[in-house]
């Protein structure tokens, strides 16, 4: 493999235009999220209907992704690529021209359908024309792209809303995507064709489960969970979906993944890593901008400012653990990430309503530190091992479950804050009395009735209370990133890595 990896001509242009193309799907993960406001009044939709342009995305690339390695397979890796750059472009140009919900509900679904398979194949390219010792520093230069897109994605979306409108942030793929498929079109290898029959029924029974969990998940804060009956159908679909495929895959002659992909032990540990790191990377993300802006009343575009320093230390971690990965073992990389994501937790835990903006940018850069050190080792060691023919499924499956933990990483918090801001207020509130002597001595106009006492009351209470509540959230996220710490003594090194 690494004798035909060095061959490869253009190796760092290929790199380029792969990247200009994860980059671009990566950020659609997020950059939509700060413009729903502004969507709003010119798609004629509702507060609860207008979460649609997520869901649609969210679903449709879910249900995709698996597809990605059949795909590969029986039309080639590059041919799938280039299309799926074009669809996506001009599915994004179409959702900026979107006149209604409905037209832009369908046009997301498209964008899902076609960006669905960038990333995984980007992964796969990247492994193609490197030689193994270099792994590393690919699968570093991919998890940049992977971990910073959705970091910078609130802030490039708040910023062009602002400035122009809501249909720049669909809008802006355009020249990135124009330049990617110039750049994959020259330079991208053809790869050798391995048309495989089609499994209709291990496709349907996965796109079932992952189709029905995702609506779950997106669905259930809105619907008060398993209070709805919408959300307990859901589940049992979800349920049954994922049995039927597991039991589909061990018994059928030619399935829709071959189990063989879950016989070696690295890839299989990696995917549970992968989902505690969806959980950890999404989770942080989407309770940080609503928590900036409600609590400390911090503008969108210094909501990312403040947010940035953590790509920065993203980045500086992945340029180092690129080289370091082929000399230290990757394991203790992946502890020591670990270890740093949780010191960055714990000090999280620790925020209040009177701080200023440091402790928020010295925590963001040791997790994001923490981030870096943990996917590169482990997007390496997962392939290190894994015959080259089962790379496009493995890469799909490996983005698949890292989505679907943020996905569920983002509903668990998203409920307990929702939750814990409501039993929170409740107990503070009841300390609120006439009789509460702190009270007499803190605000005694209150304690008169008088109303714009009360209300800046209330409104520190609000405060607290949803200070707490995300306080709550990191302990949380930090024991999940402690408990991950034991599955690195599974993974097992490999030889091109010592």
């Amino acid at each position: 493999m690494s004798a035909v990896a060095t061959e490869v001509p253009h190796r760092g242009l290929i790199t380029v235009a792969i990247m200009l193309a994860t980059i671009m799907q990566v950020l659609d993960t997020t950059i939509a999220n700060v413009a729903l406001p502004s969507m709003v009044g010119d798609l004629g939709a509702s507060q609860d209907t207008i979460n649609w342009v997520l869901t649609s995305y969210i679903v449709s690339a879910a249900i995709m992704t698996p597809m990605t390695g059949w795909l590969s397979d029986r039309f080639g890796k590059r041919e799938l690529f280039l299309v799926s750059i074009v669809g996506f472009v001009v599915a994004s140009v179409a959702c900026g021209m979107a006149w209604s919900l409905p037209s832009m509900v369908a046009f997301r679904l498209l964008q899902g359908v076609f960006g669905a398979a960038i990333a995984p194949l980007s992964q796969t390219f990247l492994l193609d024309i490197n030689p193994r010792e270099r792994a590393g520093q690919a699968m570093a230069m991919w998890g940049a792209g992977i971990m910073v897109g959705p970091i910078i994605g609130p802030t490039l979306g708040g910023w062009l809303t602002e400035s122009w409108n809501w249909r720049w942030v669909f809008f802006i793929n355009l020249p990135i995507g124009i330049l990617a498929f110039l750049g994959s079109a020259a330079f991208l290898p053809r790869s050798q064709r391995r048309p495989r029959r089609f499994d209709l029924a291990g496709f349907g029974m996965l796109a079932l489960a992952i189709g029905t969990l995702q609506l779950m998940l997106d669905r259930g804060g809105e619907v008060d969970w398993f209070a709805s009956a919408e959300i307990w159908i859901y589940a049992v679909l979800a349920i049954s979906g994922f049995w039927l495929f597991g039991t589909h895959i061990g018994t059928a002659r030619q399935p829709f993944l071959d189990p063989k992909i879950f016989a070696d032990r690295n890839f299989t540990t990696a995917l549970f890593f992968i989902f505690v790191i969806g959980i950890l990377l999404l989770s942080s993300l989407a309770l940080l901008p609503p928590m900036l802006s409600r609590i400390f009343g911090y503008p969108v575009v210094t909501t990312g400012l403040v947010m940035a320093p953590r790509g920065v230390g993203t980045m500086i971690s992945m340029l180092l653990v690129g080289r370091l990965v082929r000399v230290v073992d990757p394991r203790k990389l992946v502890v020591a990430g670990l270890l740093l994501t949780a010191l960055s937790l714990w000090e999280m835990t620790g925020f209040s309503p009177q701080m200023d903006s440091l402790p928020i940018i010295r925590s963001g850069i040791t997790q994001g530190l923490g981030l870096g050190l943990v996917f590169v080792p482990l997007s390496t060691v997962a392939f290190a091992t894994l015959a080259p023919q089962f790379r496009a499924d493995a890469t799909s499956l490996f983005s698949l479950v890292r989505n679907i933990g943020s996905s569920i990483g983002i509903s668990v918090v998203s409920y307990l804050l929702t939750r814990n801001i409501q039993v929170n207020h409740s107990e503070l509130a009841a300390a609120i009395n006439p009789f509460n002597p702190v009270l007499r001595q803190l605000s005694p106009a209150a304690v008169g009735g008088d109303a714009s006492a009360l209300s800046s009351l209330d409104g520190l209470v609000n405060a607290q209370a949803a200070m707490i509540a995300y306080v709550d959230d990191f302990w949380l996220m930090m024991w999940i990133t402690l408990a991950a710490i034991p599955l690195a003594f599974l993974l097992k090194r490999p030889a091109a890595a010592q």
